[in-house]
Parts: C-alpha cells; structure tokens; sequence
C-alpha cells in the first residue's frame, strides 16, 4: 500500500488513493496512511459480520467513487455477490505464482516444499479464493542459504514493484 501511494505521488502511477481500509484496527499502514491524510475506514467484520463490512465497503466505494479496489495485505475472502458486482475492478497481490501456493501461508509453504522459485502474482479476484485472471507474475528465486526472513524480504520487495507496475499496466 505504501509502494503504491508512494508512486501515485511520484507521478508513475496515474492514480489517487481514496481511502485505506482495513478490518485490523492495529494494521501498521494504517498510522501511515493517517500521517499522509489519506483517509482511513475500519471495516466492521470482528464486530458486524462479513455481509455488514461488505455493505460498508461498498457503500464507501460508491460514496467516493472509485473505480478500482486494490488488496494489499487484505486477508479476508470476500463474497461471491460482493466481488461479482465489482467484477474486474478487484485486484489482488500473492506471494507465490499462482495456481501453486494458494491461501495464508504460501511463502512457507513454498520454503517447506523446497521449491527452487516461488513469486508473486496480481491477478484479478473472482469468486475463488487467490484465483482469477492473472495480471502479472514475477519469481523469485529460493537460494541455498536462504531463511524463511531472507525469502520473505525478497518477495515483499518484489511485491512493492509488480503491484503498481500491474496497476500501471491495467488502468492505462
């Protein structure tokens, strides 16, 4: 999110941020995102339910008319009438090349498995969880020596590239 924002005020991506949402009160982009008076929205789903914090979502799209929802760190499936009614317009980023390593834990997965490259995917979200048309893939390779950490920290840098890049790429 913050790559993202970042390249909006750069000028490489021809886009504004509307609104920062999440469902975690304590989510760490969040104080960000407030510093730089971007405006930020508690989703209710702990309190109200997923139907109640979708309502909102929309609600909060609609109201500020935004064309594009991009995930970014968003850890909760959304609805099949939620994202059927956004159909195209909802992007999300994984890290794994999709279809392998779907789901919470892919990096790990990826590193326990002992596969030799792993990724990231933006795709397009649909009403299965992390599938959907793909946008854009880039891999990163495992190394010998790598840790858990050292392979975490090369794919978030690959993640801060190749989502506004694939932002760039679909709204142009």
């Amino acid at each position: 999110m913050i790559a993202i924002a970042d390249n909006c005020r750069a000028g490489l991506l021809d886009a504004e941020i509307s609104f920062v949402a999440s469902d975690r009160p304590d989510a760490p982009g969040l104080s960000w995102a407030r510093g730089m008076k971007i405006p930020v929205r508690i989703l209710p789903y702990s309190s109200q339910g997923r139907e109640s914090a979708e309502k909102w979502l929309d609600d909060l799209l609609d109201n500020t008319g935004t064309d594009w929802l991009a995930l970014a760190g968003f850890m909760r499936i959304l609805s099949p009438e939620f994202v059927a009614k956004r159909k195209g317009r909802v992007i999300n980023i994984h890290p794994s090349l999709l279809p392998s390593f779907p789901g919470r834990n892919s990096i790990r997965e990826a590193y326990d498995h002992g596969v030799k490259i792993t990724g990231v995917t933006v795709h397009f979200v649909d009403e299965l969880v992390d599938h959907g048309k793909i946008i854009a893939q880039e891999p990163v390779r495992i190394l010998p020596d790598d840790t858990i950490e050292d392979l975490e920290e090369r794919i978030h840098m690959t993640e801060h590239v190749l989502f506004s890049r694939a932002l760039m790429e679909i709204m142009s």
